[in-house]
């Protein structure tokens, strides 16, 4: 990770910097118009009602591309957030289940870290558009932390 992406996380992380500043840095994200809006410590994420994360017009209806984007980005950006020195973790497996209809409005989520290792994460996502516990997909997400090599031995 660059220096300049480094200190944006910490900035971020201690509140100096708009979480904005570092969705822009991610091109898909700021594509699909990610947003944050951080309560305390808690942060959720926004995909706002945009054409272009329209997938049926004739529903109206969320591309459901747009939407698993969407919650990978993040996945991600919520572990660049967490952790304490900074890697672009790198995903390894993305496992999306679509539970109800992404209707075409603003759609929210949140990220739980089930697992933080010095070499892989496990995150759960989860979006839903009008109540939370009636999430419109849920997500599951391995990513790799470290290029170090399996078989190097622990520090």
């Amino acid at each position: 990770m660059t220096d300049g992406l480094r200190d944006l996380v910490a900035a971020c992380r201690q509140g100096s910097e708009p979480y904005q500043a570092l969705i822009d840095r991610v091109p898909y994200a700021a594509f699909l118009g990610i947003e944050i809006t951080a309560r305390g410590e808690e942060l959720t994420f926004v995909l706002p009602k945009r054409d272009t994360n329209l997938g049926n017009p004739t529903l109206p209806a969320l591309h459901g591309g747009a939407v698993a984007g969407f919650m990978e980005q993040a996945a991600i950006i919520f572990l660049l957030l967490e952790m304490g020195e900074p890697r672009v973790p790198k995903t390894i497996d993305f496992t999306m289940d679509y539970l109800r209809a992404g209707h075409f409005r603003d759609t929210f989520a949140e990220c739980r870290v089930t697992r933080l290792g010095r070499r892989v994460a496990n995150v759960h996502i989860s979006a839903w558009q009008v109540r939370r516990p009636e999430p419109i997909a849920i997500a599951r997400a391995h990513f790799l932390l470290s290029e170090e090599s399996a078989t190097e031995p622990p520090e």
